[in-house]
């Protein structure tokens, strides 16, 4: 389990941000192409769910080390973008935090 906050917010950045992929790749087009709308229901409830505590730990991660505002922006920006988290965690990784 991730120890730091640091570590914790990569962790659900990932799951934010794999959840976002989801629903995206997989789930919509069930629900387009295969006329599955169950698919989009369930993922984008998880995805939902998976969202909101990704900003809570964002503002956990703010609290703990003391973030700038770059760095919030950057998070909540990342959130809406396909592979976004995955780009923000190797600058993390760059930048040593």
């Amino acid at each position: 389990m991730p120890q730091t906050p640091i570590d914790r917010f990569r962790f659900m950045g990932f799951i934010e941000g794999a959840s976002l992929l989801i629903l995206l790749f997989i789930a919509m087009p069930l629900k387009y192409w295969a006329d599955i709308p169950m698919a989009v229901t369930i993922v984008g409830s998880l995805h939902g769910f998976f969202f909101i505590a990704y900003l809570l730990i964002i503002a956990y991660t703010t609290y703990k080390i003391r973030w700038s505002f770059a760095w919030v922006f950057s998070a909540v920006a990342v959130a809406f973008i396909p592979f976004g988290n995955m780009v923000l965690d190797s600058r993390l990784k760059k930048a040593n935090l």
